[in-house]
């Protein structure tokens, strides 16, 4: 162990005296601290004006007037979804899904406000996030400080010497790997201090400690395949030359690979295509506002068989809102398995895209860190849900006001009497307040197992790799 310390210190007086890894350890954490403060505020603005948002709107739908009960249907309400805590290290699929759904009624609207669709075509690129540098340019600044820990000693002749003195090889390549690793998570100080930061704010103390862990393993990853490039090479020169190249490869080519490959496989309609196939099933279905479509019919059948009575005008209820209610279920249905299946695409696409976490770290650690901060595709599809289950509900409400609190005469006559056609604004008390979570701790962190066992398998074949490297230098 104490031949192993001292490589480690005479790495890092080399490294001092070079000024190389200071620089870069400098760069790469002032980086990380100036992107990490920076999403913070976005992200804490970010969230209070979402709530703010969330009362104003709730605030308006209650102090509508007495109206006629199905233009509120129309009115309708907004909801937003408000960061998670560890979103201000790892955004995940936010900036690219919306985070605002306006819920009316006959229709499920699309998540609004996304910042990528006002982005440019770089989208990886063109917002510097803590877990962008963390995940792409960290690596870089690990090749840059340890390319040459190995290929220098033997350019010097050293390692030869060291090797016919018994020294045994594994010492020095453990005190590299220590000095190295050591330099890495300096830069991953940033990350720690938000993670303390977001258990004190909330987040699960679990969920903080497994996701530092997973950039550890991360560094860990990335210092093994650097130092077993160079411990292969014979010259820094080509240490260098193919630690770049390893780095171009796992960090950008195969992630956009993955995203490419997942479209094709798993392809999705597009916009057009799908309404196009919504509109032609809820055609179907027949008018809402129409209570004399032919596709109610049998509806009025079973309501004056029911009441027995022999016109609509002599039932208890109003049968203009009865329409409106049977209408909205039906064309609910009809929505939800549009979504249901457009989400099943997105999502097989996703898992797809995540199955490369096996061919690059970069992947792994990516679907890792978005699974566990709360910020992935699940968790914005649980969202589109939630507010369809808080749609549905308050229109329901709304039909059944119109149903039971408003006269059948005032309503076929509220051309006329628009007065008459009103219901008392105590009505509109139907609206659940929405208060969007992520998912439990729990649920998070078994999603993330996979991810994590393709974080484990990258530094067992890297150990491997290391192994079959120190056995060449012997």
């Amino acid at each position: 162990m104490k031949a192993i310390t001292k490589v480690a210190r005479d790495e890092w007086r080399f490294w001092h005296r070079t000024k190389l890894a200071a620089t870069i350890i400098v760069i790469g954490t002032i980086l990380t601290i100036a992107s990490a403060v920076i999403n913070t505020i976005k992200m804490q603005e970010a969230m209070h004006e979402r709530q703010h948002l969330q009362q104003s709107s709730e605030a308006q739908f209650l102090d509508q007037p007495d109206r006629h009960p199905h233009r509120m249907v129309h009115y309708g309400h907004y909801v937003f979804r408000t960061p998670s805590t560890l979103s201000i290290i790892e955004p995940g699929v936010d900036a690219f899904t919306g985070t605002a759904v306006f819920l009316e009624g006959h229709r499920q609207n699309s998540a609004m406000f996304a910042e990528q669709r006002q982005a440019s075509g770089m989208t990886r690129f063109s917002s510097l996030t803590p877990s962008f540098l963390l995940q792409v340019l960290v690596p870089l600044f690990i090749i840059l400080i340890g390319y040459g820990s190995v290929t220098r000693e033997k350019e010097a002749g050293t390692i030869n010497i060291m090797v016919t003195q018994g020294f045994n090889v594994w010492y020095l390549i453990l005190g590299k790997y220590i000095a190295l690793v050591a330099c890495a998570l300096l830069m991953l100080l940033p990350l720690i201090v938000a993670a303390i930061w977001a258990t004190f704010n909330g987040e699960s103390a679990l969920i903080t400690s497994s996701f530092v862990s997973g950039y550890i393993f991360y560094i860990l990853v990335w210092s093994g395949i650097v130092l077993a490039v160079s411990t292969l090479s014979s010259k820094n020169s080509t240490s260098f030359a193919s630690l770049v190249a390893i780095w171009i490869m796992l960090c950008i080519l195969i992630p956009r690979i993955g995203s490419s490959s997942a479209a094709a496989l798993a392809p999705t309609a597009g916009k057009l295509e799908a309404d196009f196939s919504v509109l032609e099933e809820l055609r179907k279905l027949g008018d809402g506002h129409n209570a004399t479509d032919p596709a109610f019919e049998q509806l009025k059948k079973n309501l004056l068989v029911k009441y027995n009575v022999d016109s609509v005008e002599d039932l208890p209820i109003n049968f203009r809102g009865t329409v409106a209610q049977y209408s909205e279920e039906k064309l609910t249905i009809v929505l939800n398995q549009f979504a249901e299946k457009r989400m099943i695409e997105e999502l097989s696409q996703a898992k797809i895209a995540r199955q490369l976490g096996w061919l690059t770290p970069t992947t792994a650690l990516r679907s890792f860190s978005m699974t566990v901060s709360g910020t992935s595709l699940e968790t914005h599809h649980r969202f589109l849900r939630e507010a369809e289950q808080l749609r549905y509900d308050f229109v329901q409400s709304l039909n059944n006001a119109h149903q039971n609190i408003l006269s059948y005469q005032a309503d076929i006559n509220r051309h006329k009497d628009n007065a008459a056609a009103r219901v008392s604004a105590d009505n509109w008390q139907v609206l659940s307040s929405f208060s969007f979570k992520p998912d439990t701790a729990q649920t998070r962190l078994t999603r993330s197992l996979v991810y994590g066992g393709q974080l484990l398998f990258w530094l067992v074949v890297v150990l491997v790799v290391l192994r079959f490297a120190v056995r060449r230098v012997r």
